[in-house]
């Protein structure tokens, strides 16, 4: 079997065999728990008046991008392997277009009280949102980049709270 070792301590999702396994956070203190993602969908400037101006042929992008980003928090553990289901608290989709970069900037904060982090949950918003901005308009713009998708921002939980490098200029 695999004996995976990182900076001389064991990854916490392989047993000492090295096998996967979900973690037991039985044992963690509940505490509130926040989460930001933050993306960008980097586009032709008519693409972006197009989504703007509410002329795509599928519908309201920014509607249908908002809900695609929800669902997709509430539904993060029946697709990354080793997250927990959580009791989400909230989930928030926001959307600020950039004409001068012609980009559209993404945000997802989620939200929990409990033993374990949004993290995961907060970036598979943004990143769905991503996607569904690129599938509704993706007709008119194939050229479009889904770029910079990281973790902004999570406070809460034993390892405390952190700030991207780049989120201080924000």
């Amino acid at each position: 079997m695999y004996n995976v070792v990182m900076d001389e301590q064991r990854l916490t999702h392989f047993d000492a065999s090295g096998r996967a396994h979900m973690v037991d956070v039985g044992a963690k203190a509940e505490t509130e728990r926040i989460a930001v993602a933050r993306g960008t969908v980097e586009m032709q400037p008519e693409t972006l008046r197009l989504i703007l101006e509410g002329r795509a042929k599928k519908g309201d992008v920014l509607a249908v991008a908002q809900v695609a980003g929800i669902m997709a928090a509430k539904r993060t553990h029946e697709l990354i392997p080793m997250c927990h289901p959580l009791l989400l608290t909230g989930i928030e989709v926001s959307f600020e277009p950039d004409e001068a970069a012609s980009a559209l900037h993404l945000t997802a904060t989620v939200r929990t009280y409990g033993k374990t982090g949004v993290e995961m949950e907060a970036l598979t918003a943004v990143s769905v949102a991503a996607l569904t901005v690129y599938d509704m308009v993706k007709a008119v713009d194939r050229g479009m980049t889904i770029t910079n998708v990281r973790l902004a921002e999570k406070r809460g939980g034993k390892s405390g709270d952190f700030v991207h490098p780049g989120e201080s200029a924000r």
